[in-house]
């Protein structure tokens, strides 16, 4: 691979918005009746094993790019050889494909319903992803900068929350550990769709300047997100009974109603506008990772990379209509990213292990 200049890296500290940048995205805003389904209001113990869990696949992130090569793609020829390395980057460059498909549907789905009915959804598409391309074609210096402005500039929106307080019931959690074990695990998973998104640390990691300092702000954003994730679903769990939440798609756009300032009547549609600016950059830095892959694997260059992903995201996104095509969507990506995160990267791990061991040995007879 091209060694990447200094002047196009980044800091080891703004490791700590890429990754929160992509987990804090359309998730947050409608996973607590998902969880609460499975596991009611025991779920916050499902958040705070879900984040422990991503905390460990973060290590063997690092473990991978430490024993093996210095991104996905390398790692994946180094393994399975050129061919078949080829056909699981291809896997790779779908998958951030469908990242992307699903983000913009998604938050295309909220503005049609709070805001816009009769949203055109090919135009609103066409523009968001115009944006994401003049983003992504700046560099990642310049993708990096937006997640920095995405965490940092609409962080008063969780402030927000406390205007559920004098009205939350924290009864509502009792009688605690009233679920099975086996229904809070189910629940971690169905957290998928809302951690998924640090693994994008694989295609980006050699544009990090110092891979051992980043560690540190690597789990730190985890340890931010897990608590915010928490946060949230504490105050809504406290605010909505277990039957209501089940019926609120969105329950942190929903608690935003009772929001009451004397120059802003309904104070959801900023908040909707706001959410806006942070899933424009996470949307930009999956197209970048997955473009990176292309130009990586196919030799293409990334800007036709960007438009290749843009012009398929175009097309696929408007055949998305109703709220169960959606919704599966979700599942769809939020199950693949399950898949990802908990059975490929440690079984990658264990093969760049093994691989290395056996060549190890190999060379170690040849001497002889």
């Amino acid at each position: 691979m091209q060694t990447i200049p200094e002047n196009r890296k980044i800091s080891p500290s703004l490791v700590f918005f890429t990754i929160h940048g992509m987990q804090f995205g359309i998730g947050v805003l409608g996973f607590q009746r998902i969880i609460a389904q499975t596991a009611g209001y025991d779920s916050w113990i499902s958040i705070i094993i879900a984040g422990i869990g991503t905390g460990m696949i973060m290590w063997m992130i690092f473990k991978i790019l430490e024993i093996g090569k210095q991104d996905l793609g390398e790692n994946h020829q180094f393994v399975f050889g050129k061919w078949i390395g080829a056909l699981f980057n291809t896997f790779f460059i779908l998958y951030f494909t469908l990242y992307v498909i699903t983000i913009i549907r998604n938050y295309i789905e909220i503005v049609q319903v709070w805001m816009f009915e009769d949203l055109n959804i090919f135009l609103f598409a066409l523009l968001f992803l115009l944006l994401c391309i003049y983003i992504v074609n700046g560099g990642f210096r310049t993708v990096t900068g937006m997640m920095f402005f995405s965490v940092a500039l609409p962080s008063y929106l969780i402030i927000l929350f406390g205007f559920t307080i004098p009205f939350a019931d924290f009864r509502h959690f009792l009688p605690l550990f009233d679920h099975s074990t086996k229904e809070i695990i189910t629940a971690s998973k169905q957290m998928s769709l809302t951690y998924i998104g640090y693994e994008t640390f694989l295609v980006y990691s050699p544009f990090v300047k110092d891979q051992q300092k980043s560690k540190k702000w690597a789990y730190g954003s985890i340890l931010v997100s897990s608590l915010m994730f928490l946060y949230t679903a504490v105050i809504s769990f406290a605010y909505y009974t277990e039957e209501q939440i089940q019926k609120y798609i969105w329950a942190t756009l929903t608690t935003w109603k009772i929001v009451q300032l004397p120059i802003v009547e309904r104070f959801e549609y900023i908040g909707i506008a706001n959410w806006c600016l942070i899933i424009l950059p996470n949307t930009s830095l999956a197209l970048w990772c997955g473009s990176r892959m292309i130009k990586n694997t196919f030799k293409i260059s990334q800007r036709k990379g960007v438009l290749l992903i843009s012009v398929i995201s175009l097309i696929i996104v408007p055949f998305f209509k109703t709220r169960n095509q959606i919704n599966k969507l979700s599942y769809l990506l939020g199950n693949i990213g399950f898949l990802v995160d908990y059975i490929y990267i440690p079984s990658l791990l264990i093969l760049i292990w093994l691989v290395k061991k056996v060549k190890k040995k190999h060379e170690k007879n040849t001497c002889f």
